[in-house]
């Protein structure tokens, strides 16, 4: 007849042998469970200690004991074997190599506008301009009249120009229409000693959002003040900056155009330099792409800069970066520079 403590000793060595094939803490705790659990084989046993005699139940009693201490022991033992394994396991997985070359971080990328001008304010730096800032919020003055702006020209209109709301009787402000206004800060704080100046940034204009057009663009400005400055001048300082700009072998071409505040003026072309002048759909068959405005600086300009036009002379011309780039890299949408689409901005990064 089997006895409890027959029951104990088998009870014993199938729980040692069953722990031998554990592996991992998930088998552990069904180990437990199964032998030293509340619901566990050794609680079912202990619970006959009161039908045994009474001469039988101390060791009995001292049997059950000795084998729960024993059976907590080694899962103890076990548990922070299986612990530290895993540790080491996954310590192993997430190890880091630092021989390996490190990820490089991502730190955003510059707006093509930005390298655009960046390019400009280089190439114009080795021709011996200095960059010029000018604020954005302009008296009406300084943004037409001193540019030999006439009162009744058409961009004077609210539909034209951002006006600021000033109070009665104060002068007229608006935000600043091109970077011209900047030519005559430029020539009062310098007159009357020559100058070459780079005038970059931002303008308003209150035109409808096409494809074409935006109400807020960015323009460069460069003048040249001195004594015997001439046309010719300006067409060295615009082919240097073509070819520096699109590439070796850009030719330039002066097409006569009226702006207020130059005379003569002139529109600039540059051959097209993804057809080298042949004719391609990008330059519409022409051979030539137009870049911007130019001119020498209308003598009532020169004056209200503080320069004698008898003695002085200076040209001048204003591009915008965002027109370069479309025509350097073929975007058809000025939209997209200000969309907010980091794909735009990171085909350029």
């Amino acid at each position: 007849m089997t006895t409890l403590l027959d029951e104990l000793a088998a009870l014993e060595q199938e729980a040692l042998s069953a722990l031998e094939s554990v592996t991992d803490l998930a088998a552990l705790t069904e180990w437990k469970s199964r032998f030293i659990g509340k619901q566990g084989r050794l609680s079912r046993l202990s619970r006959g200690l009161g039908a045994l005699p009474a001469e039988e139940r101390p060791v009995a009693g001292q049997r059950v004991n000795a084998l729960r201490e024993q059976l907590e022991t080694v899962f103890t033992a076990a548990k922070e074997r299986l612990e530290a394994q895993a540790i080491a396991a996954e310590l192993a997985a997430d190890r880091i190599d630092v021989t390996m070359p490190g990820r490089q971080p991502a730190v955003g990328y510059i707006h093509l506008t930005n390298q655009i001008l960046r390019q400009v304010q280089q190439i114009f730096a080795e021709m011996g301009f200095q960059v010029w800032e000018s604020p954005e919020v302009e008296y009406d003055a300084f943004n037409f009249s001193l540019l030999n702006f006439p009162d009744d020209h058409p961009a004077r209109d609210m539909q034209d120009t951002f006006y600021v709301e000033m109070p009665a009787g104060a002068p007229s402000v608006l935000l600043r229409t091109h970077t011209s206004p900047g030519q005559i800060h430029a020539m009062r704080r310098n007159a009357p000693n020559p100058l070459r100046v780079l005038i970059p940034g931002k303008v308003y204009r209150n035109e409808q959002v096409t494809v074409r057009s935006e109400m807020m663009f960015h323009q460069f400005e460069f003048l040249a003040v001195g004594r015997h400055v001439t046309m010719a001048d300006l067409k060295g300082t615009l082919s240097f900056f073509a070819e520096r700009m699109f590439g070796p072998g850009t030719q330039v071409r002066l097409r006569p155009s009226f702006f207020p505040f130059t005379e003569p003026s002139a529109e600039m072309d540059v051959t097209c330099f993804l057809c080298g002048g042949k004719g391609c759909r990008i330059c519409k068959y022409a051979g030539w792409l137009e870049i911007g405005g130019c001119g020498m600086v209308h003598p009532n300009v020169l004056r209200n800069g503080g320069y004698d036009p008898a003695e002085f002379s200076g040209f001048a011309g204003g591009f915008g970066p965002e027109r370069v780039a479309m025509l350097k890299y073929g975007i058809d949408d000025i939209r997209w520079f200000y969309s907010g689409d980091q794909r735009f901005v990171e085909q350029f990064g």
